[in-house]
């Protein structure tokens, strides 16, 4: 997307940046788009007025299809690597890439806005036809020679120290490719490759052969081989070498340009090999790594998480949607609502999909994590038409799952509403274990709970985690408060007491409140002021109240062995993974031979005591911050 108001981050440029590192509209942010919007106006009101040039009006939508196109290889790219099938470089990607990379549109607009430029100051670019023959071919010719030519030694000159440290090595700070890697540059860099790319557009125009076709056909190629060549999976299938051997030298492979990015010093060709044969910069392994690649396997997992859709927006917020907000935690922003066509074709989609599909994978010592996606919204949750066709995906998931070879699956959010200890019994012969996380996320709430605290208040609705935390605190002598009698005669017939310790408290009394499910949150409204609210609940609260702190729903940091992190988990903070989906992590880590579902709940010392031996560590942020709470 044009650049998201949510990006604040410092990028790492060049290690030693020159002159024209960064882009003139970079002070703008995201309202660089103004830079263009004159001839945008204009552009639409001569359409109005019946003053119809091809060339002219498509510049505006060129640049929404070419968002899209990008968009389009991001989602494919990071689907296939985490699959794990035929990816070339097995290293995961990090928040810093991402932010890196954010500013992946400079170059789109950069062009619309030099488009719009020699549409003004050519009067020969006005009413191109929309297809010859000899330009399309004049283009080609031409790309072939002095662009691939002159790009070659181009690019050789950027890995001399010089301009190295000074321009190129802010693209190759990226091991890991992305497709949008491919237009990380700095702005002086860009300036130059523009320059190449431009000979066979003002050629065609200045001969008078060029059409429309060879004009956006053109950008669109440079596109297309840009984002294939950085995608890290290989996908050429060995057969078309077998009938076009000559075909390695016309055009490359994403293997062939993953191995510039990892060794540096070979296959410097745009994207026609045939100069690095001539000039002998092949690197020597591009054949074994292409085969290589193909023959690696799909991967199996060890741990699922199933989770699922939240919000209409959320599945922008996915890491197969826009990898600038999906790093970032889940919040309203104002142009989503306008992209109401897509949300539409989702909504739609999530009907006909029947299966739950990939979303993100992990490494943590030796167990590989998957995160599946029940493609359902949590509105659906709720419907009883829905509960057959949910029940049917989970349990297929479940089943999958047990044939992929995971030890655990861990059920994120509502996907743990259905009764599972029943499943389990219709299905004894199960090897995998179901995990709901509960012993963890009840120990993640009683270990936020500050020290020397003697009194808490519980609201929402009573559950398995509701009533483990007040069965730990009754044992450690914390009285556990609720507002009505019948909430405290169900308290105490689940929860083993000593006298006095749950009771009925004054709703202003208490300081510590542990909130959770269907809670009126009205309430806290009438809470003593630096009320701390703690959340046991799968979901946040929807309204904050001032002057009183919030901590997160039950969340723990991951360590820093957590490899491929580079999206957030709903609304949580960077490298933080919900209690609920590490409980399924340390079940597997722990070769625990039991499920965790249904009324089961494991000690909460024990699974904390494991979880903190693994590296995970506590969340400490407070805040009272509504930017804290997700739309939901």
């Amino acid at each position: 997307m044009l650049r998201s108001h949510i990006t604040s981050h410092i990028h790492n440029m060049a290690s030693k940046p020159g002159i024209l590192t960064n882009w003139p509209w970079k002070p703008l942010g995201s309202f660089k788009l103004v830079i263009i919007s004159p001839w945008i106006a204009h552009s639409i009101y001569s359409f109005i007025k019946g003053e119809r040039d091809p060339v002219y009006q498509l510049i505006f939508p060129h640049i929404f299809f070419r968002l899209l196109h990008s968009q389009i290889w991001i989602s494919v790219s990071r689907y296939q690597t985490a699959k794990g099938k035929s990816k070339i470089v097995d290293k995961g990607l990090e928040f810093e890439q991402v932010d890196r990379e954010t500013n992946w549109d400079d170059q789109i607009l950069f062009t619309a806005l030099i488009t719009y430029i020699g549409y003004t100051i050519m009067p020969m670019s006005a009413n191109l036809p929309w297809w010859r023959t000899d330009g399309v071919v004049f283009t080609a010719i031409l790309h072939a020679g002095p662009v691939e030519f002159l790009y070659y030694w181009l690019h050789r000159a950027l890995h001399h120290h010089y301009l190295y440290s000074r321009y190129h090595s802010h693209h190759h700070s990226s091991i890991v490719t992305e497709p949008i890697t491919s237009v990380i540059h700095p702005f002086g860099e860009h300036l130059a490759y523009f320059t190449l790319f431009a000979i066979p557009i003002l050629t065609t125009i200045l001969t008078k052969t060029s059409s429309v076709a060879a004009l956006f056909g053109y950008i669109f190629f440079i596109d297309f081989m840009n984002n294939m060549g950085h995608c890290n999976f290989e996908f050429f299938p060995p057969k078309l070498y077998s009938f076009f051997p000559q075909l390695k030298y016309l055009i490359y492979t994403p293997s062939y340009h993953s191995l510039h990015h990892t060794k540096f010093r070979t296959n410097y060709s745009l994207f026609m090999p045939m100069y690095d044969y001539i000039y002998g910069t092949v690197d020597k392994s591009t054949d074994a790594t292409y085969e290589a690649s193909l023959k690696k396997p799909k991967e199996s997992p060890d741990v699922v998480h199933l989770t699922h859709l939240t919000t209409l927006d959320s599945i922008y917020q996915l890491r197969l949607g826009f990898s600038s907000l999906a790093s970032n935690p889940q919040t309203s922003i104002w142009y989503l609502p306008l992209l109401w066509p897509f949300t539409m074709c989702s909504i739609f989609m999530t009907w006909i999909t029947g299966t739950a599909f990939l979303l993100e994978s992990n490494t943590f010592k030796d167990l590989k994590l998957h995160c599946w996606l029940i493609p359902r919204f949590k509105t659906q949750y709720f419907s009883k038409k829905q509960s057959i066709t949910l029940n049917n995906l989970i349990e297929d998931a479940i089943i999958e799952a047990e044939l992929s070879g995971a030890k655990v699956i861990s059920l994120g959010l509502l996907n743990q509403k259905q009764h599972w200890e029943l499943y389990i019994e219709r299905f004894p012969q199960l090897k995998i274990k179901i995990v709901d996380g509960s012993s963890l996320a009840a120990a993640t709430v009683l270990n936020n709970i500050p020290k020397g605290t003697n009194q808490v208040l519980l609201r929402g609705k009573f559950n398995k985690v509701a009533f483990a935390i007040a069965n730990a605190l009754s044992t450690k002598n914390v009285q556990v408060g609720v507002l009505y009698e019948d909430e405290l005669k169900e308290l105490e017939q689940r929860v083993i007491v000593s006298k006095g310790s749950s009771t009925i408290l004054p709703i202003d009394t208490p300081k510590i409140w542990l909130v959770g499910d269907e809670w009126d949150e009205n309430e806290q409204m009438k809470a003593a002021e630096g009320t701390l609210f703690i959340p046991f609940s799968q979901f946040p609260p929807k309204k904050m109240r001032k002057r009183c702190f919030y901590h997160y729903t039950p969340a723990m940091v991951t360590p820093p062995t957590f490899t491929n992190s580079h999206s957030c988990e709903n609304w949580l903070p960077r490298r933080v993974m919900s209690a609920w989906r590490i409980g399924g992590i340390i079940h597997a880590l722990e070769g625990w031979n039991v499920h965790e579902c249904g009324s089961t709940i494991l000690s909460t010392d024990k699974v904390w005591e494991a979880t903190i031996r693994h590296g995970f560590q506590p969340l400490k942020i407070l805040t009272n911050q509504a930017s804290l709470m997700a739309s939901h």
